[in-house]
């Protein structure tokens, strides 16, 4: 009897030896991740082309692919795409994820608005997702359901915070 619980230490020993030396290192899960997310917002993209030219509608019902709102737009891709749950309104949805610098945007990170670029207030009235390219998905006014450039355009000029939920 003490021989085989010998046995079945040593082997136990030797299989936690063997999982600290495959498992992967802090630094590897990084780069499975980032494959990951790539995907991830990919899909969110293509998914959002899917309303391209959907009407705009302010307080639009996030139980209608209709008519959208900025928010509600990107509650409904998100939740598609992916199965991640947003909140309902823009400002709530600025606090979900991490923040991330204008100057490190990737596809599929969600990008926040105040209401015109000369007023000092920073409070959020429109999001957006960014969609790679210097371009933005996302629906006001006419056309509804858009892209849109960023860089140079009044867009960025009313740029408050950007925020990576995937």
């Amino acid at each position: 009897m003490k021989l085989h619980k010998a046995f079945v230490g040593i082997l136990m020993g030797l299989t936690l030896g063997m999982t600290a030396i495959v498992a992967p290192l802090p630094g590897d899960q990084n780069v499975a991740h980032a494959a990951w997310t790539q995907a991830k917002a990919d899909k969110v993209i293509t998914t959002g082309k899917r309303y391209l030219g959907t009407p705009y509608k302010f307080g639009a019902s996030k139980n209608t692919t209709a008519v959208f709102d900025c928010s509600s737009f990107t509650q409904r891709v998100f939740r598609v795409a992916v199965g991640k749950e947003l909140p309902r309104d823009s400002r709530a949805q600025s606090k979900k994820g991490i923040s991330v610098s204008k100057s490190n945007l990737k596809k599929g990170d969600l990008i926040f608005f105040k209401a015109s670029q000369t007023t000092t207030s920073k409070r959020i009235t429109h999001v957006a997702i960014y969609a790679g390219n210097n371009k933005l998905l996302h629906t006001y006014g006419q056309p509804g359901v858009t892209f849109s450039s960023f860089k140079g355009t009044s867009w960025e000029k009313r740029f408050v915070s950007a925020r990576r939920v995937l």
